[in-house]
């Protein structure tokens, strides 16, 4: 036989299927590999299912969509020589009810005969939606209970009535409308447009699709389009990437999870290095016997290899099948806050990636301890020497090192955000590295204390230093454990705090649009009659999309820049003689209040970092299919969080002021008065649409809470295995304390004694390490709230602190638990087993 052969086949027999002193490893490496197979697995099931869903998802092959404005009939006629044609129309406006007060904002769609291209758009009976009459509209669920609607009811939007005909079940484009500021209620084009809501100026959104040959490429054809009509302020999308906002928020959020779990398998790993440790610990006299037998280091390091990689690898594949089944019950118990419910399929790649991840993870943390156990002479194993343990060969370091090397080159290259992904694996390697210094620190301090009088005292100090201490393990676990409990919640506190300390105090009750500018005085009027204390801020809004800056033309780019969110699709412009409330200048100046000179514009001073432009630089703007050449005035910080009307473009009233457009208006008032309004402003301007604050930031908060979940979710695991590393270092000490506990039960110490010794020993451990995963989760939980999600910084400390001592509290209680078999020891038995 081959020493290879010779050495499994040891390995076989003596490990025979009993996991007893491997079972720390198993934990640790399940939890870890199921947590980064669920999160990958999940993530490629969404984005898979976007893909695979784009035509649906997009309404067709590509899709045009344009503010403020239909096509033109050369541009349709240009379309419809592409393919088949569908075209809609989007708004927000009020609906009402006859005979009642009862008003509710819609996002209002009208559609032609051949929507939808691809998709089925179906009743919630199931059945296909037959096509709509100019006078019968389909409502959704939640506009139907809202208004408690009937079919065969009548609402009105503008200036025409509809018979709700239907309640709709699938709209097959609805995720590719992005955020929707109330219910939808869907009717013909001839329907929306007899309302009289579609007028010059007015806020709509047109959108056409094609459905193309399948010999047409969709990019080229884009390209060709956005060159032949780059002044026509056309949004083009393909159905590659029906949804970009969606698609970047998943990746994102599936990277940093992803992250999250890696980090929670590295935590995982120290409990590896400690269970193998405590393993090898326990097979000395196999070891030694072995070695007495002829079995050299390298037959000693081969049969211990073997059946860690093979209790590894069992481990690996538990995890591999948990996290490959996880997103169906994701689905199941979540599946309605998730942007799109995924079939179920298996992902081979983000299982690959996990088992790669947690079989080196397992490498690196147990080839010292197999390093250790092979290089100690047998003498020594007999003797049961502490110090000879602590012997690593330099080939060791060397593999570690490559293995690791292969961790950081896999989570880089396997990652959306190179950059992101290196320095969150630096970030945690820091955090390692200081735990573990810290841990020598402890120990170091401990052995050049002067002595306490104080039996116990005395006794705790020097448990932190003996011979065998694990200090530096219970460092490292309860430190980690204590810094992802802080760190949670300080995310979960301060994503929580984003909306109800945002919203300030004296925000607005409501946002109306589309009042008609020359009906501006008069709507100011009614509301002023309703509630003489309102305070009302008018101004205009228009709709435009940024194609040139600094001399660079926005179409040509291959990529956009980092946070330049401003140049994708069209945004809010509105003009002012005067510097709007809430902004103040940054660079620059703002310009005379007559100013009637060349195209000014005024920029928000982030928005003006992320593009590179400069007061003096170039800025063209395309609106309603004209071309307006600026020159940048002055940049403004801009506060966001007032909750009133902020754009990043705001120009003289002499270059606007002359383009068809209508005006919004923010209102302040008492809340008693907000029902009063609904009631009666929508049927006075048929054509506002009333939007409450309060819905806004509820909506928002939805969404921070589902991410907040997510996160918590990941990182819990982390958690777990952070517990199971606590319970592994205490494990590997448990040796030698049983050893000093039968010593100090025979010079007369009781049970008490005993465990007041360790009580104050993890005491003082968990005191130095909350305030060092205080500090620690505080910058982490920082990092991931401003610089991953942008948000602002606002946890609650009292929840922090709070959340900090339970973790404190707990780890104590593990420890302690784990001293009962301590205790239970016998002196006599004891004795003669050591």
């Amino acid at each position: 036989m081959t020493d290879i052969a010779k050495a499994w086949t040891i390995a076989r027999r003596d490990l025979r299927g009993r996991f007893a002193g491997l079972r720390l490893l198993i934990i640790c490496l399940f939890l870890g590999v199921a947590t980064l197979a669920a999160i990958g697995s999940l993530t490629s099931a969404i984005s898979g299912e976007l893909a695979n869903q784009g035509q649906s998802i997009l309404g067709g092959d590509l899709e045009i969509s344009v503010s403020q404005r239909e096509a033109r009939p050369d541009e349709l006629k240009a379309l419809k020589a592409e393919g088949e044609l569908s075209e809609t129309l989007r708004l927000q406006a009020m609906a009402r009810l006859p005979d009642s007060s009862d008003t509710q904002l819609v996002e209002l769609k009208g559609v032609d005969a051949p929507y939808p291209l691809y998709g089925d758009f179906t009743l919630q009976d199931g059945k296909l939606a037959p096509p709509l009459g100019p006078d019968q509209i389909y409502v959704t669920p939640a506009l139907q209970q809202r208004l408690s609607l009937s079919i065969g009811d009548i609402i009105s939007f503008g200036e025409a009535s509809f018979t709700v005909t239907g309640i709709i079940g699938d709209e097959p484009d609805r995720l590719s409308e992005g955020l929707s500021l109330g219910p939808v209620a869907i009717t013909s084009l001839e329907g929306l447009r007899s309302t009289g809501l579609i007028q010059p100026g007015s806020l709509f959104q047109s959108k056409y699709r094609l459905k193309l040959p399948a010999t047409t490429d969709p990019g080229e054809l884009r390209d060709r389009l956005e060159q032949q009509y780059k002044n026509a302020a056309w949004e083009i999308k393909t159905r590659d990437n029906g949804a970009p906002s969606t698609q970047r928020f998943i990746e994102r959020m599936g990277q940093f999870l992803t992250l999250v779990g890696l980090a929670s398998l590295v935590i995982a790993g120290i409990g590896v290095g400690n269970g193998v440790a405590s393993y090898l610990r326990g097979k000395q006299s196999a070891i030694a016997t072995l070695k007495i037998l002829g079995a050299d280091s390298a037959m000693i390091f081969r049969i211990y290899m073997f059946q860690i990689l093979a209790v590894a690898m069992i481990a690996i594949a538990a995890g591999l099948v948990i996290g490959a089944l996880a997103p169906l019950l994701i689905v199941a118990v979540a599946g309605d806050a998730l942007p799109i419910q995924p079939e179920f399929a298996l992902y081979p790649l983000p299982l690959v990636v996990s088992a790669a991840y947690g079989l080196l993870i397992a490498v690196i943390f147990a080839l010292p301890p197999l390093s250790r156990a092979k290089l100690i002479p047998a003498a020594g194993l007999f003797r049961g020497e502490i110090r000879s343990w602590r012997q690593v060969d330099r080939s060791t370091w060397i593999a570690v090192t490559l293995a690791i090397l292969a961790i950081v080159a896999l989570a880089v290259g396997t990652g959306r955000e190179p950059v992101f992904s290196l320095a969150f694996i630096g970030a945690a390697l820091g955090i390692l590295l200081l735990l573990s210094l810290l841990g020598i620190l402890i120990r170091w301090t401990a052995s050049k204390a002067p002595r306490p009088k104080q039996p116990l005292l005395r006794l705790a100090l020097t448990n932190l230093h003996r011979p065998g201490a694990q200090t530096g393990q219970l460092v490292v676990a309860l430190g980690l454990g204590l810094t992802l409990f802080a760190t949670l919640a300080a995310i979960q506190t301060s994503l929580t705090n984003e909306i109800r300390l945002s919203v300030p105090r004296e925000a607005p009750n409501f946002f109306v649009l589309d009042i008609p500018v020359e009906r501006a005085d008069a709507f100011k009027a009614q509301v002023t009659a309703a509630a003489p204390e309102a305070k009302i801020n008018i101004v205009p809004t228009l709709r435009g999309i940024i194609t040139e800056y600094g001399g660079q033309v926005v179409s040509e780019l291959d990529e956009l820049p980092e946070g330049a969110w401003v140049l994708r699709g069209d945004r809010g412009l509105t003009y002012s003689a005067v510097l709007p409330e809430g902004s103040e200048i940054a660079a620059g100046k703002w310009w005379p209040e007559n100013y009637d000179g060349p195209p000014l514009v005024s920029v928000d001073e982030e928005q003006a970092a992320a593009l590179g432009l400069n007061v003096g630089d170039s800025l063209t703007v395309s609106l309603l299919g004209v071309e307006i050449r600026t020159t940048v005035a002055s940049l403004r910080k801009i506060n966001w969080r007032n909750f009133g009307f902020n754009y990043v473009l705001v120009f003289p009233p002499n270059v606007l002021a002359s383009t068809p457009h209508n005006v919004a208006a923010t209102i302040q008032l008492d809340e008693a008065k907000e029902d009063s309004l609904l009631g009666s402003l929508p049927s006075e301007f048929p054509s506002i649409s009333m939007v409450k604050v309060k819905e806004i930031a509820s909506q928002i908060g939805t969404i921070l809470d589902q991410m907040a979940t997510a996160i918590a979710s990941a990182a819990s695991i982390a958690i777990f295995s952070g517990i199971a590393v606590l319970i592994g270092a205490i494990a590997a000490s448990r040796q030698s304390r049983i050893y000093d506990s039968v010593i100090l039960k025979l010079l007369g110490a009781t049970r008490a004694q005993i465990l007041s010794a360790q009580a104050i020993e993890y005491a003082a451990l968990a005191l130095i390490l909350s305030a060092v995963a205080l500090g620690l989760g505080l910058f982490a939980g920082w990092f991931v709230i401003t610089r991953i999600f942008e948000f602002t910084w606002q946890p609650d400390w009292m929840t922090v602190m709070v959340t900090l001592a339970i973790g404190a509290v707990m780890t104590l209680g593990i420890g302690l638990l784990g001293s009962i078999p301590v205790l239970s020891a016998k002196p006599a038995r004891a004795l003669r087993e050591l």
